[in-house]
């Protein structure tokens, strides 16, 4: 039986928004070693500050200061941080109200261990070094045993206010393609390509998935398709992306294989981006070692007729 397939894979990229009022002030705070909430109308005090009550949906801007000491209302030990968590050795998730505040705000507390943590624990706000004005400036809460700081009463107003803030949004995981994605890839690396036939409609499907996308029934007869296939449509791509080496502009298309049901991706080579058009008919380009095909590029062969692949856009 084949080896079961797997590989480590990542989603990343940078999320960039602007900041309304409410929190461009609380951030900027926290650059300046200043906690920020928002004060209701019936009074209530809300730390971290949003723009809405949430139970009146009204629209609050009051900004009041609260001190960087507090109390742990619920934790939650966690024995092995992961990357880009506030702390590298073990430490508590902790919920703490702050003193002044009516809501508990979020984040790490610096202990030994969970023995030392405890609902009702008084904790203070850890700074960091460097600030920037994100909620990182909080480093961590460590544990006080002194009395509550008293708040200078900040108005809220700051010289060179925080706008924005740029947060990276990133996922680890290993990916198992089934058994149809395995038969693919396996053929991949002897320069084929391979994809099932619906036993219904009797589409050929490359990638396969298993199934049938259009009938939903079970896929397992295989069919080699190409080498060589169709430009249904593309794309010019004008955007250098940091882990790929491809200079811009280059030409990112969907090609119909020959004998295939679907058009799968690849980029388009050996012709300038201008020149690429729907009905192109193209051929596999095989680096030396290559898993699959490292482009496309033209055959030479008369284009396609519209009326041979328009069903596959």
């Amino acid at each position: 039986m084949p080896a079961v397939l797997k590989a480590p894979l990542v989603v990343e990229f940078p999320f960039t928004r602007s900041l309304g009022p409410v929190q461009s002030a609380f951030l900027t705070g926290l650059r300046d070693r200043v906690v920020l909430g928002v004060k209701t109308g019936d009074g209530r005090t809300l730390v971290p500050p949003v723009e809405y009550d949430p139970v009146t949906a009204e629209e609050i801007r009051d900004l009041v200061e609260v001190a960087p000491t507090g109390t742990v209302t619920t934790w939650a030990w966690n024995h092995e941080p992961r990357r880009g968590q506030p702390l590298s050795s073990p430490f508590a998730w902790v919920l703490v109200r702050l003193d002044g505040a009516d809501t508990a705000l979020l984040h790490a507390l610096d202990a030994p261990g969970p023995d030392a943590v405890h609902t009702g624990l008084r904790v203070r706000v850890r700074w960091a070094e460097d600030r920037v004005g994100a909620i990182t400036d909080i480093a961590c809460f460590e544990p006080y045993d002194g009395d509550p700081a008293e708040p200078a009463g900040h108005s809220g107003a700051f010289e060179d206010p925080v706008t924005g803030i740029v947060a990276a949004a990133r996922l680890d995981y290993t990916y198992s393609p089934g058994r149809a994605q395995s038969a693919y890839i396996n053929a991949l690396s002897e320069r084929r390509n391979v994809g099932e036939r619906c036993p219904s409609c009797r589409k050929v499907y490359v990638p396969p998935r298993g199934a049938c996308p259009t009938c939903g029934v079970a896929t397992s007869e295989q069919v080699e398709v190409g080498p060589g296939g169709t430009v249904t449509t593309f794309c010019i791509v004008n955007i250098k992306a940091k882990n790929l080496d491809i200079e811009v502009p280059y030409v990112y298309a969907h090609i119909a294989l020959d004998g295939a049901g679907l058009a799968l991706h690849g980029r388009i080579g050996g012709i300038p981006y201008d020149q690429v058009r729907m009905g192109l008919r193209v051929e596999p380009v095989w680096t030396e070692g290559g898993r699959f095909p490292d482009h496309y590029r033209p055959t030479g062969e008369p284009d396609a007729d519209y009326e041979m692949y328009k069903e596959l856009l």
